[in-house]
């Protein structure tokens, strides 16, 4: 591990640019996250019946693919963290690989999906890290600095 890498990005700017670029998720679901009703066939009542069906893990695989694809692709950002001038690095300094954002987002999705118990764990690791990494950060030997 070694001591902190020199230009690590602020907890703040990290908070506000993952609160952007959720937002941006939100709206990219938003159409497979309203209900739609299925009808199904009710046996014990002989009639039709609607049931609400919710596309999340269609939701959660175009939040996964947002977050690996822009990391791995555009230079270890995202649009928030483009717009707060950080980005997502290895924690030797070097660009990060296609195959490590994919760890990390697979145990930030694992984490997120722990019933926000999870994600809270994620991120307050980020206010005793002293290189201020989250878990999936660690997972995927990444650190987040300046761009």
């Amino acid at each position: 591990m070694g001591p902190p890498p020199p230009g690590l990005a602020g907890r703040w700017r990290r908070l506000f640019a993952g609160v952007l670029d959720w937002l941006i998720v939100n709206v990219l679901t938003a159409p497979f996250s309203w209900p739609s009703w299925q009808y199904a066939w009710d046996s014990g009542r002989a009639v039709w019946d609607r049931y609400p069906v919710e596309h999340t893990f269609l939701t959660g695989l175009v939040g996964f693919l947002y977050f690996w694809l822009l990391h791995s692709f555009w230079n270890g950002q995202t649009p928030g963290k483009k717009l707060f001038g950080i980005r997502v690095v290895q924690d030797n300094g070097a660009r990060i690989e296609v195959g490590q954002t994919a760890v990390r987002q697979a145990v930030a999705s694992v984490l997120e999906w722990l019933c926000w118990v999870g994600l809270l764990v994620d991120l307050g690791w980020i206010l005793f890290d002293p290189r201020k990494q989250a878990l999936h950060d660690k997972a995927a030997r990444t650190v987040v600095v300046n761009a």
